[in-house]
């Protein structure tokens, strides 16, 4: 068998993309209500997918009183102005159709799941379109859901990973409206009313904040009606919303010890940095992979897991936004090692951000990036979030198409560079979440 080289693994990859990327056809238009809608045909099974999405997620919750956002979202399946929640949960069963709400800080939608045959598709459009223009919002089950939220809350102050992805969000976006979810607290909750929910609902459920995503087996006359259908009726709201400012990011991140009784501490290290729009996305994307999200390749597990042995897993990720979103390196060791551990990642970082990666890793970065592309895209469900992601932040339609190549072509000048001017390891802020650091010449145990 004749070695290959790098250029020509890469060169495969993009090849055996190329068949996939053609098929699929992105279709995009404006409905006369002013949503946007983005649909992709396929005919492989007879399904339609439906995504619709608002600009209603956590970032438009007041300060007042973060959670009116996923109260919304919570309570748009618990009865129409028509049908009570249980006569919804009924007609879904008969009609074998899933349906799933969604929210995270910059978007909630719902996303409905059904035969693309009009004997089932039709009627699930029709109660979809229903609970979005008609939500009853019913006072009793309000009390039921807030009760649930300040069970989850709770639960999150008991659980040390959660509590230090909270802390760590705070310190990233201080006041930015990026951290309102994580200064959720249950006297907030609490003040939560129905005129809170229904005010929120009018304003940002609104065809104009719409994204209608399709993917499956119709035809584009259907998916026209479709759109429409599901906006016709939105709330119409006049009131601009506030432009999201840009994060401010201080040169120098701050540090936040949590107590939290246990064997092993968490360490989380995080800065604000990507735009879904960023000219250095893909210089990032591909470093990143080299330091902490190849697996079991990346440095940050070479260097603090198989040298040291200081943890089972690290890894690291970037979480792109239309303002700036997060970079997370996150790791959990035995407490008594927590020091050396945090000391080694740091350096680890620090190293990187000099240097970047190697030829080779960069190499073998692009290699598996590019190769595992099309299992991302291998279902419909999969496909739903990129073809909505393509809607929410406006990305040219051949985005999908051209992210093998623009991968391939990414340079190791272009990685050092982009790590060397977007990445700045005192710009990190660090969360530790773990037992009371020991007071000297006490026993530590």
């Amino acid at each position: 068998m004749f070695a290959k080289s790098p250029w020509m693994l890469a060169l495969a990859c993009c090849l055996s993309w190329a068949g996939l990327a053609q098929a699929l056809e992105t279709q995009r238009w404006q409905t006369p209500q002013g949503a946007q809608v983005v649909f992709v045909p396929s005919r492989d099974n007879p399904l339609l997918d439906v995504r619709v999405d608002f600009d209603a997620g956590n970032r438009r919750d007041s300060a007042s009183k973060p959670g009116v956002s996923d109260l919304t979202l919570s309570m748009l399946d618990a009865g129409t102005a028509r049908l009570s929640e249980e006569a919804i949960k009924t007609r879904l069963a008969d009609l074998a159709a899933q349906l799933n709400g969604s929210s995270d800080i910059e978007r909630a939608g719902v996303s409905l799941r059904v035969l693309s045959d009009p004997a089932q598709r039709d009627p699930a459009l029709a109660l979809l379109a229903d609970m979005l223009a008609q939500p009853a919002f019913p006072p009793a089950l309000l009390t039921r859901e807030k009760a649930q939220m300040l069970a989850s809350l709770r639960h999150a102050d008991d659980d040390p990973a959660d509590r230090g992805e909270r802390a760590l969000r705070r310190l990233m976006y201080g006041d930015h409206p990026y951290a309102l979810a994580a200064r959720m607290t249950p006297e907030a909750v609490q003040r939560i009313q129905r005129d809170d929910i229904l005010r929120f609902w009018r304003e940002h459920y609104t065809a104009r904040r719409a994204v209608v995503s399709l993917v499956g087996d119709i035809s584009r006359a259907d998916a026209e009606r479709i759109a429409e259908q599901l906006t016709a009726r939105l709330p119409v709201s006049a009131q601009a919303l506030a432009e999201i400012p840009p994060v401010k990011v201080a040169a120098q991140g701050q540090q936040q010890r949590l107590v939290h009784a246990s064997t092993q501490t968490h360490l989380l290290l995080g800065v604000p940095v990507l735009r879904r729009d960023d000219p250095d996305y893909f210089p990032l994307l591909v470093g990143n992979y080299v330091l902490g999200g190849g697996g079991f390749d990346s440095r940050l597990m070479q260097e603090v897991r198989d040298k040291r042995g200081l943890t089972y897993g690290v890894s690291s990720h970037f979480s792109p936004m239309a303002q700036a979103g997060e970079f997370v390196i996150a790791l959990s060791t035995r407490n008594e090692q927590a020091d050396q551990a945090l000391s080694v990642v740091q350096d680890t970082v620090r190293d990187f951000i000099a240097h970047g990666p190697s030829e080779a890793e960069l190499n073998q970065a692009k290699q598996h990036i590019i190769g595992g592309f099309p299992l991302r895209l291998d279902s419909n469900l999969k496909l739903m979030g990129y073809v909505s992601m393509l809607g929410q932040y406006g990305l040219p339609d051949d985005w999908l198409n051209r992210y093998p190549e623009r991968v391939a072509a990414v340079t190791l000048e272009q990685v050092r560079d982009a790590w060397k001017r977007r990445l700045s390891l005192p710009a990190l802020n660090t969360v530790w979440v773990g037992p009371a650091p020991c007071r000297r010449n006490k026993r530590c145990t």
